[in-house]
């Protein structure tokens, strides 16, 4: 990392290996067992958890031999310096350390040249990007990225180009995104390309772009490292696809709700919260029919209108099935704050004056909160479209990508009328639970409580009658029988009790409480 004379920060250029020298690089990590597993063995319980929170103390002291799996922990993981005859030792012979530093992996620092035979080959090494181990349940990979900044408490200033490695964001929006064999994906602001690598699992083609070309560079690094293909554009937004369609587009884009910026990563140069709303209205247009769209964003919160209505309109504006959840809702001063520090401006007269800026850019725009959440749409292919809008800060599981397309699913079952509906079987899922709350000796409880084990978790109250409903549906009979046996045993008028029931039946069917039963 280099300053120039107006004190911004630059990171180096971007690495370039050939193809032989990758498939070399590849070879190398294999053979040291350098995967997530492994280094997690290499290190223990507190020194990973240590470098999960950016510390690498315990996992210096952790380290105690010259094994070159210890070597590459040394040289990626914890970004430390290493002996240059270490490095080679953990080579391939036909991988010499003069390769990596002239593709722009790696930097000698004294002692004799990176491309010293003999008994020379003194100095250190230090990596110029990251190499992390990265894995899912179906096996290991590798991901290229810049150096993690603020270490062990360093606080430095971020390049503008800086390219984002492995993060919570990205985690999230794999966790969010559904797995399902498709011929085509778009991994829109790939970054290091970790979005793409999880998309090759199970997509003919993906498609990946940045705005960002030292981005692309790394991505195209990572694509290669783990031997995938991936069709690398450069442009923003949706121009590098014009007139494309995708079954599956998933992104994390620079969704920073700002005045502007200069952060690629995080900054899309757009005012407020456009990028988002840009992501959701203009990707439906380029979603096959039956295609899904999955992003992570953040939205507005403006003074005297609801946060829904101001997303909703972006949705209405998509004619998708969508499903919207908020997860987390931000003042606008911890907002700023929260971010100057990620991009390494957390003091200073600088800091002092993008804060006023920024705090008082949202004061004159009424931003009274930032919404941060998901994003889900379908291509619905019909005016009856599904679409909830919610708010949602709870635990879920993850991944929580497999109830996403089971509500899609169950959007797509419910798009018939009150009479067909009816006629359908329904069960309980096997997850869900009645709870009843109330006082003890009581003879009737205070209120009844449907709660599910898995996906959003959610709790539901329920009403003696839609209570009375759920435990009958067990598949063997249709909706309407099971409603008017219900009117018979709680006394009441069998077209009354389906005029209340048939709501909350749709509404239980959504979320996943009662499932169709095919007979």
């Amino acid at each position: 990392m280099t300053s120039d004379e107006s004190g911004r920060t630059s990171t180096p250029s971007a690495p370039a290996l050939n193809d032989d020298d990758v498939a070399r690089l590849r070879d190398a990590l294999a053979n040291a067992r350098y995967t997530v597993d492994a280094v997690h063995e290499l290190l223990g319980e507190r020194a990973s958890s240590a470098l999960n929170r950016n510390a690498t103390i315990p996992g210096q002291l952790a380290l105690t031999g010259d094994t070159p799996l210890e070597t590459l922990t040394r040289l990626w993981r914890l970004q430390l310096p290493v002996p240059a005859n270490a490095i080679r030792a953990a080579l391939p012979a036909g991988l010499p350390l003069e390769k990596l530093v002239e593709g722009g992996l790696l930097r000698v620092d004294g002692g004799d040249r990176a491309d010293s035979g003999g008994g020379g080959g003194g100095g250190l090494v230090s990596a110029l990007v990251d190499i992390r181990p990265y894995a899912d349940d179906t096996g290991d990979w590798w991901v290229v990225a810049d150096l993690t900044p603020g270490l062990d408490g360093r606080s430095p200033s971020i390049p503008e180009d800086h390219v984002l490695g492995l993060n919570a964001a990205s985690t999230t929006l794999a966790q969010l995104t559904v797995r399902r064999p498709a011929r085509r994906a778009f991994d829109l602001g790939t970054g290091c390309g970790v979005q793409a690598l999880h998309l090759a699992r199970h997509c003919d083609e993906v498609v990946a772009s940045d705005v960002n070309s030292r981005a692309l560079a790394l991505t195209s690094l990572t694509a290669r490292l783990n031997g995938i293909d991936v069709d690398l554009r450069s442009g923003d937004l949706y121009a590098p696809v014009a007139g494309e369609h995708f079954d599956l587009i998933a992104t994390n884009p620079p969704f920073v709700v700002s005045p502007g910026g200069r952060h690629v990563y995080r900054d899309s140069g757009l005012a407020g919260d456009d990028v988002t709303r840009r992501v959701v209205v203009d990707g439906a247009h380029h979603l096959a029919p039956g295609g899904i769209l999955q992003s992570l964003g953040n939205w507005m919160h403006v003074r005297g209108q609801d946060w829904r209505e101001r997303v909703g309109s972006w949705i209405d504006a998509t004619g998708c099935d969508a499903w919207v959840i908020q997860r987390e809702v931000q003042d606008p001063a911890e907002y700023i704050e929260l971010w100057l520090r990620d991009s390494g401006e957390s003091s200073g007269p600088a800091y002092e004056r993008r804060y006023r800026e920024w705090l008082t850019w949202f004061d004159e725009n009424d931003v009274e909160a930032i919404g941060f959440g998901w994003i889900n749409l379908r291509a619905a292919g019909t005016r009856n479209t599904s679409v909830r809008i919610e708010e949602w800060p709870h635990a879920v599981e993850q991944p929580v990508a497999p109830h996403i397309a089971r509500w899609f699913d169950r959007s797509e079952t419910l798009r018939v009328d009150d009479a067909e509906l009816l006629t359908t079987h329904l069960a309980v899922a096997d997850d869900v639970m009645l709870e009843q709350v109330g006082q003890p000796g009581e003879e009737d409880p205070e209120h009844l409580v449907l709660r599910q084990q898995h996906g959003l978790r959610r709790a539901r109250a329920s009403t003696t009658a839609e209570s009375g409903f759920v435990g009958a549906c067990d598949g063997s009979l249709p909706v309407g029988v099971i409603v008017d046996a219900l009117a018979q045993v709680l006394d009441v008028d069998a077209s009354s009790l389906r005029d209340d029931l048939l709501p909350r039946i749709r509404s239980l069917t959504q979320e996943g409480f009662l499932i169709s039963h095919h007979r």
